[in-house]
């Protein structure tokens, strides 16, 4: 009977017992992590610029959808009423559409200091429009307590409620563009910085010449019709 010459086995070398670091079951390279996204985590990157620019455009149309309903309102109240009673506008209320318009023109000074870099201009621009938001805010207070004085409140009349529910609205609105104003104040350093944060000044300097512009539109409205 023959002998037969059993050849040993080789030993597993260390460290090399299993398929090669980087390699997959399969022996391709490139192995992935769990999810198959490898090393690369989620992303993070923001939002393009101009998703900002259709969300202030669409806050916008929302706005003007609303007053437009609410001064159609009005205007069919008034022509079909046989009580309507005219409330006449507040001599206060003019004033303060030339304190609005003059904020306007403060914000476009603030952007183009910010444009040319002029970074001190820019943050003195903008110190001087967020006070000149707050001053017509204060004047519409007074404009209501003058109201009061004459006897005149929201209940008095179908006229009356239309000036203080479209100012109350008008006002509140206003607000929600005071604190952005605010808010660039806050971030004053990081928007001269970087200037990808600069489109939160395009985007706030959009919504505040609407609401300038809304202003101008009710008060003729109820010069008008009240």
């Amino acid at each position: 009977m023959g002998s037969s010459v059993l050849t040993p086995a080789k030993p597993d070398l260390p460290g090399h017992s299993g398929p090669p670091p980087g390699r997959g079951n399969d022996g391709r390279g490139g192995g992935e992590g769990p999810g198959g996204q490898g090393s690369r985590g989620p992303s993070n990157s923001p939002l393009p610029l101009g998703a900002y620019r259709i969300a202030i455009w669409i806050a916008i149309v929302s706005i003007s959808m609303l007053f437009l309903a609410l001064t159609a309102v009005m205007v069919v109240r008034a022509v079909e009423s046989n009580n309507w009673i005219h409330t006449a506008v507040p001599p206060l209320l003019y004033l303060n559409t030339l304190v609005l318009i003059i904020s306007s023109f403060t914000f476009e000074l603030s952007k183009r200091a910010l444009k040319t870099d002029a970074s001190v201009q820019f943050v003195r621009w903008l110190y001087i429009t967020t006070g000149l938001g707050v001053t017509f805010i204060v004047g519409q207070l007074v404009a209501w307590r003058e109201l009061a004085a004459q006897g005149i409140y929201i209940t008095t009349s179908p006229s009356s409620s239309f000036l203080y529910v479209l100012t109350a609205a008008h006002g509140l609105h206003l607000l929600g563009g005071i604190l952005a104003l605010l808010h660039l104040v806050l971030r004053r350093r990081k928007i001269v910085i970087n200037t990808q944060k600069r489109i939160a000044v395009d985007i706030t300097a959009i919504y505040w010449h609407f609401m300038d512009g809304l202003w101008i539109y009710l008060l003729i409205l109820l010069a008008v019709k009240l």
